[in-house]
């Protein structure tokens, strides 16, 4: 494939951040790549909103495990790099995590800035105490001991039950691609063993007593459109994954990780378009076979290619942009069946500084009142509840740059019903809006807020839905469920096409920034299987192609 004359081509639909790695991991094997984009701008679902002098990141804000972003900045035309490690032993030590600004190596410094966030989060109660939550071992078990003394010793029983799950379902497990039932099979029994197939609410609630220990250690599946309630145990795993590799900030918020891909993989010889929405993956059949044969954009425009691959939303891509007659399994119906993640309201706002404003951190979780309930207001019952929960990003903290001087820019993000409920936003958004900014005000977290208001936008799941594509208006793809992991979730390569991809949160491994860049190497994996791409041609060195879990 380092033949010009011969080399194959490739389609990108969707610039999201597991769409742009993956594209840069197809240009590294070989392919002539092109990543096609609705909006007027890259990033999906982290896209950039931009309005008086303030930069908000519309969407992920946490970064973690940065050695993946380090290994897409390592990546070069095509050098596949397939056979290394995903795991390289020197990064696995508790003495050698990776903390430092570079994200680990030199290449990524090369592109943007990484700067390591400290505390992780802080967590607020309703009763306004709070734990900041970190890699701390002495800090961590102080503020057990302040908070929950009893849960001490139910502490270290429970980090040592989220060790095994990490080691065993991140470090031996995460890159594993379930293309088969027989792979889910083979690792039932360990999962068993650690119990990590059980609610993961029911294995914190067996080493906590405490309701806030709880609420602690088992909010971060909320992060990737999870109810702690249903996700099975292996998520557990968060923890370790956060406390081994710490949370990371790029410095110019999200959306200057987004530019600096796209950079990197435009220098690779990518091929980026914007405002350029598709329609349809046009599919022929060659062989009895139903084959991609590339795309036709908004405009009418058809594009061919030897392979395509989706970042869209897993629904969308198979219901709107496939004809019925190419699927093979009744697609409908399935999408029916998936029960799909929460939604989100995000209100992006922008304040004057003043003297004596509390002490928040760059990444604030504010609990309310209850929490059991509230979850299953939101991902079973469906109703907008009385009360509600957030995640206050306030980014100007560590990089003062994207607000104008003497303001923060913020965003406040609330867990709230897919569009499967009945709720009209275009009645409640406003009063909503409007009733969470109040509490930031009357419960003391950001004081006099309104009056020191200079901008304020918000979405809803409408946005989801209708700007991103998102079925339902879901945040996160389908929801992380038993039934909807490993096998039972989405499969990165099409059974109803050949030369069909997906990759992104529908996917495996499912979502989260770390997964999708996860997610962009098992599916460049599959496409290296299935077109023969051995990176002892590609890189001129005679060694058998490795793709091995």
């Amino acid at each position: 494939m380092s033949d010009t004359n011969s080399r194959k081509t490739a389609i990108v639909i969707g610039s999201g951040i597991g769409g742009i790695a993956c594209a840069i991991r197809l240009q590294s094997l070989g392919f002539d790549t092109s990543l096609l984009e609705k909006l007027d701008a890259p990033g999906g679902r982290a896209y950039v909103r931009r309005a008086e002098g303030f930069t908000f990141d519309m969407g992920p804000t946490v970064l973690t495990v940065p050695h993946f972003i380090e290994e897409l900045f390592s990546l070069e035309r095509d050098h596949a790099m397939l056979g290394l490690p995903d795991f390289p032993p020197e990064i696995l030590g508790d003495d050698k995590r990776i903390t430092s600004g570079i994200s680990g190596g030199p290449n990524t410094s090369r592109y943007l800035e990484i700067i390591p966030i400290l505390p992780f989060y802080r967590i607020y109660f309703d009763d306004g105490t709070f734990f900041d939550y970190d890699a701390d071992p002495v800090r961590v078990r102080e503020q057990i001991k302040a908070l929950a003394p009893e849960d001490l010793d139910g502490y270290e029983r429970f980090h040592e039950a989220a060790r095994a799950i990490f080691n065993r379902g991140f470090l031996e497990l995460g890159y594993t691609y379930f293309g088969n039932v027989g792979r889910m099979l083979g690792v039932v029994p360990d999962l068993l063993k650690l119990g990590a197939v059980q609610p993961l609410f029911s294995l914190i609630k067996k080493y906590f007593k405490s309701d806030k220990m709880r609420q602690v250690f088992s909010f971060e599946p909320l992060l990737v459109g999870g109810n702690p309630m249903k996700v099975p145990a292996i998520y557990a795993m968060i923890h370790f994954v956060e406390k081994t590799w710490g949370i990371h900030f790029a410095r110019g918020g999200t959306g200057a990780l987004v530019a600096a891909m796209i950079t990197k993989f435009e220098e690779m010889g990518g091929t980026t378009r914007l405002n350029a929405g598709v329609t349809r993956i046009n599919v022929e059949k060659r062989g009895g076979k139903r084959v991609a044969t590339g795309v036709t954009l908004e405009s009418g425009e058809t594009i061919a290619a030897d392979l395509v691959v989706s970042n869209a939303d897993y629904a969308t891509t198979y219901m709107k942009l496939i004809d019925k007659k190419h699927r093979t399994i009744n697609r409908d119906a399935l999408v029916k069946f998936r029960k799909q993640s929460m939604s989100l309201m995000v209100i992006y706002f922008g304040y004057r500084k003043q003297a004596g404003d509390p002490d928040l951190q760059h990444h604030n979780i504010i609990l309310g009142p209850r929490y059991e309930e509230l979850l299953t207001d939101i991902f079973e019952r469906k109703i907008l509840a009385p009360d509600f929960s957030q995640y206050l990003h306030i980014p100007t903290l560590t990089d003062p740059s994207l607000a104008p001087e003497g303001h923060h820019a913020a965003y406040t993000l609330i867990p709230v019903p897919n569009n499967h409920s009945d709720l009209d936003w275009s009645k409640v958004g406003e009063g909503f809006k409007d009733k969470v900014l109040t509490f930031l005000e009357e419960r003391g977290y950001i004081p006099n807020l309104k009056e020191r208001l200079v901008y304020e936008s918000f979405v809803t799941p409408d946005y989801f839905e209708q700007v991103l594509s998102s079925y339902v208006g879901n945040g996160f793809g389908v929801e992380p469920v038993l039934t909807q992991t490993a096998f039972f979730r989405p499969h990165n390569r099409s059974e109803d096409v050949s030369n069909l991809y997906l990759v992104g949160q529908s996917t495996q491994p499912g979502g989260g920034t770390p997964s999708v860049m996860m997610s962009a190497k098992m599916t460049a994996r599959e496409i290296a299987k299935d077109f023969a791409v051995d990176p002892a041609v590609v890189n001129g060195v005679p060694e058998p192609l490795s793709v091995a879990a």
